[in-house]
């Protein structure tokens, strides 16, 4: 049998990670432990205070190629499907080390650094302290701007599947990448979807994500909070009712119970079994990656399901946004495969 193949569309985010302590964050005028979206300078500024940061006895900054699609391929890619990655990075040290580092581990990056552009490569600037909080300073920078001429339909030959990520949609150039891209998976006699991938970023686009999930996508993952806000009702079950009658297959994950999944008329859940997180960074990212791993490889949907739910479990174990061990041997050892 051929080897799937996954495309993915979204953000490409250098992470840099760096270990500090509490007074450091409040001299920097960083919130512990939450996410904020930062404009060019104060990136530059806090890039800046890390690397002052690294006197004798610290760690120096370590760079990992993040952004919630490419967390995603990476986890597919782990489990042996063939992966590519379209993503935006400037001709910068980042945006090298990022493309370098993707190729290394398996995922086509298949766009080059972009030369002269006046935008850097995207970055999300991590303050780590002791207690293993993560305070997160994301620059959106080149990435944002994707857009169709960054897809080429003719590196959709042979691809199975094309997975994208909500957080894209929040522009005119992302949305027309989007359809550009569906179109050119679908003539490739392949299956598109969508990660929601944010409750405010559907209520700034809800009409067009209303298209979108009833119009080219085959498939599409997201919380309980997306739904209901998708459809704006409170009850879960008739946002459900309303997704299924637009879209093929339907996915929504309950944070921390069992998932649902709806496809065609079947209706299954995927049993989550609690474990205490250590860092829940990436636990939606790799829930994609298993459920996407069983649905490329035809299994029935509660087993996709469930690979989806084993994956998820996984990385919130551990810090950081990807797998650290082969998921298959856990597959294996429940059955599944």
């Amino acid at each position: 049998m051929t080897t799937p193949y996954v495309i993915g569309i979204g953000n490409a985010v250098m992470d840099v990670i760096s270990p500090t302590d509490d007074d450091r964050l409040a001299a920097l005028g960083i919130r512990k432990g939450i996410m904020q979206l930062i404009e060019r300078e104060r990136s530059e500024y806090l890039m800046a205070a890390q690397a002052d940061d690294h006197g004798p006895g610290r760690a120096q900054s370590r760079l990992v190629p993040g952004g919630s699609v490419a967390n995603t391929l990476a986890g597919i890619g782990m489990l042996g499907l063939r992966t590519a990655f379209i993503g935006r990075v400037a001709d910068d040290p980042l945006g090298l080390s990022y493309a370098e580092q993707t190729e290394a581990a398996g995922t086509v990056f298949v766009n080059p650094p972009v030369a002269g552009e006046q935008l850097p490569t995207s970055r999300s600037i991590i303050f780590v302290t002791p207690d293993g909080e993560r305070s997160m300073n994301t620059y959106l920078g080149i990435s944002a701007e994707l857009g169709p001429d960054d897809v080429n339909p003719a590196v959709f030959q042979g691809a199975g599947w094309l997975f994208l990520e909500g957080y894209l949609f929040d522009k005119p150039k992302g949305k027309e990448a989007f359809l550009k891209a569906a179109r050119s998976c679908h003539e490739a006699g392949g299956q598109a979807g969508i990660a929601l991938s944010d409750p405010f970023c559907v209520d700034r686009h809800r009409a067009d994500f209303r298209r979108l999930v009833a119009g080219p996508m085959d498939y599409v993952i997201g919380n309980v909070h997306e739904w209901q806000s998708l459809y704006q009702v409170e009850d879960l079950e008739e946002a459900l009712r309303l997704a299924a009658a637009d879209c093929g297959t339907v996915i929504c994950t309950r944070s921390g119970d069992d998932a649902i999944l709806i496809r065609e008329g079947e209706r299954v859940t995927a049993p989550v079994h609690r474990v205490v997180p250590v860092d829940a960074t990436g636990a939606g990212d790799q829930f994609a990656a298993g459920l996407i791993y069983g649905l490329a490889l035809g299994a029935p949907l509660a087993v996709a399901g469930r690979m989806g739910c084993i994956a998820a479990a996984e990385v919130i174990g551990h810090v950081g946004p990807r797998p650290e061990r082969d998921l298959r041997a856990d597959f294996r050892a429940e059955g599944l495969v």
